[in-house]
């Protein structure tokens, strides 16, 4: 169980964080989830910056990332993270209520590796979440090196 993958959750509501974690454990995914409240949070993780400077080094597996969060939206987080030589092999995917076509559309040309509207229903979220903890920190192979812990 060494080579557990890191998995970054950047999620301001609350409720939605306690669900994501739930659904994970719930599938015995034992992974890493690191928990970040607002893009800013995300990208000094990312980055290795302020509070997040003596973390474990390596980048997460997988970020499941709000869009709208306060300080940094997600957007901006997306197009920091495709466009730095370091960061941009990490699949980000999209984990939003939004519905607007602006947002989807927005999202896949920054690079955005999937994006799911969260489901209003606690039991297809739990699903939703499940399914791509299971995809993307077990099933998915990342390239050589972008998925140390």
């Amino acid at each position: 169980m060494g080579n557990l993958k890191r998995i970054m959750l950047a999620e301001d509501n609350g409720k939605d964080v306690e669900l994501a974690l739930a659904a994970l454990e719930e599938n015995h995914l034992t992974n890493e989830v690191v928990v970040v409240r607002d893009g800013e949070q995300a990208l000094q993780y990312l980055r290795r910056e302020g509070a997040y400077k003596d973390r474990a080094e390596g980048n997460p597996v997988v970020i499941l990332l709000d869009l709208k969060m306060p300080k940094v939206d997600g957007l901006e987080v997306l197009r920091v993270v495709k466009a730095d030589p370091h960061l941009k092999a990490i699949p980000v995917v999209m984990l939003t209520s939004s519905r607007e076509e602006r947002d989807l559309v927005a999202t896949y040309n920054l690079g955005v590796n999937a994006y799911v509207v969260k489901p209003v229903d606690f039991t297809q979220f739990v699903e939703a979440v499940k399914s791509l903890g299971v995809f993307w920190a077990i099933l998915n192979e990342p390239p050589v090196g972008s998925a140390k812990k």
